[in-house]
């Protein structure tokens, strides 16, 4: 068959599958015009839109839709406009599950293991006396919100790593080493922005930068291609280094909570418009497993429509109890982004009958390393800062403690005149 490719499948299935690119797309107007063309982009989907748009809180860019179909209208050929179009139909949100709609601007608890919450030391202090962390003087040669994790801490972040895969390698994941360096349409078609002012991705130039996430690289990982339908669901895990712009001077966010790069554990999945739901659900329970292991405290929240990401269709947050910050901080998340990821990427799956259909996408943070790494030591923490670990991690970690570190000694900045 013309245009087929034929291998063995990547994922290890019994099977041998076809995957397919598709140049049903390719033609003069851009694909994401197609998508949104002037039988779709009417007056009521505008209307609708606009109201999906403000119940999200998201910037509204409907009348600026409006403005270039009129111009459109008179100037069909004009490649510019097209390309302008192009660039906000890429910026509305995904649609909005009918359940949340009703939740106001505060998610929805499904789930809480902390009914009596603790107290304890913070994060911070605990590390200056394991002296396991280092996050001060580093601007002359590391930058704003860069942080050393020494000795033990660094022996833990890789162990939480290592626990995690082991853990969705039986959950029958499937791992991808990613890119961290891709092409701004690919976090384009994935819902972040690349451009203006209030983005969080780092551009190495006009056309690359730096990877938020995995979730972008896994995405791309299937752009263009069509999967046989007896393939899905398919679940995929990456561990990679992630780069985010964005900041928080809020002191609650202070220390390693919010930085400007970390480890991350990504979980993805590609299904059919009949498994998304499902498949989220299972990811949710993923999550929560693995951190009921890890004798965390935490809590389960089905996010309202301005919690939402402009990808996500249904969110769970998931928020560990922090009893050194006596806060609740965000360790996890989930999303069923529909077909909005698919659209965009031109991701499409092959029914039993031979038609072709978008498929849609899940993702869901298995591990964030610097926030389970805080809400680890906060509640583990017993006397004179040493601190107790998890069953699960003493195997990976040939230690069932964390003591004071004497291998890294402790620095003192010199001044230079």
């Amino acid at each position: 068959m013309a245009g087929t490719k034929i291998f063995i499948n990547k994922f290890s299935r019994p099977l041998v599958s076809e995957i397919f690119r598709n140049y049903e797309t390719m033609c003069d107007i851009s694909n994401h015009i197609k998508l949104f063309s002037t039988h779709n982009v009417n007056e009521i989907f505008l209307r609708d839109t606009e109201n999906n748009i403000l119940l999200r809180k998201h910037t509204n860019n409907v009348p600026v839709i409006k403005t270039l179909l009129q111009k459109l209208g008179k100037c069909p050929n004009d490649i510019e406009i097209q390309r302008q179009i192009e660039i906000e139909l890429l910026k509305l949100p995904n649609s909005t599950h009918s359940r949340v709609v009703n939740y106001g601007e505060k998610g929805h608890e499904v789930y809480n293991n902390n009914l009596a919450p603790g107290t304890g030391e913070q994060f911070s202090d605990v590390c200056k006396y394991l002296n396991v962390l280092r996050m001060e003087h580093l601007g002359q040669f590391a930058g704003h919100k860069s942080y050393y994790l020494m000795g033990d801490l660094a022996s833990l972040e890789q162990s939480l790593v290592r626990y995690t895969m082991s853990y969705l390698r039986k959950e029958e994941f499937k791992l991808i080493s990613v890119p961290d360096i891709l092409p701004s349409n690919i976090i384009n078609g994935c819902g972040m922005q690349t451009e203006g002012n209030r983005n969080q991705i780092y551009k190495i130039d006009s056309e690359e930068c730096l990877s938020g996430t995995s979730e972008m690289a896994l995405a791309g990982f299937f752009t263009d291609q069509v999967i046989e339908e007896q393939c899905l669901p398919l679940k995929i895990a990456a561990v990679s280094r992630c780069y985010r712009a964005e900041t928080s001077g809020l002191n609650e966010e202070k220390g390693i909570y919010r930085v400007h790069q970390f480890t991350k554990v990504e979980m993805f999945a590609v299904c059919s418009e009949k498994q998304s739901e499902m498949v989220l659900e299972s990811f949710k329970d993923t999550e929560m497993c693995l951190y009921k292991q890890l004798n965390l405290k935490f809590r389960v929240l089905d996010m309202p429509p301005n919690e939402l990401g402009a990808s996500a269709f249904q969110k769970y947050d998931i928020e560990a109890w922090l009893p050194g910050r006596q806060m609740w901080g965000e360790i996890s998340s989930c999303s069923n982004c529909t077909d909005y990821q698919a659209k965009r990427l031109n991701i499409k799956y092959k029914t039993k009958d031979g038609i072709l259909k978008y498929t849609h996408t899940v993702n869901g943070t298995a591990a964030a390393i610097p926030r389970l790494l805080i809400a680890l030591i906060e509640s583990n923490k017993i006397e004179n800062g040493t601190v107790y670990l998890p069953e699960e991690l003493r195997n990976i970690l040939n230690n069932s403690l964390l003591t004071r570190n004497k291998v890294v000694p402790s620095l003192k900045l010199i001044k230079h005149f």
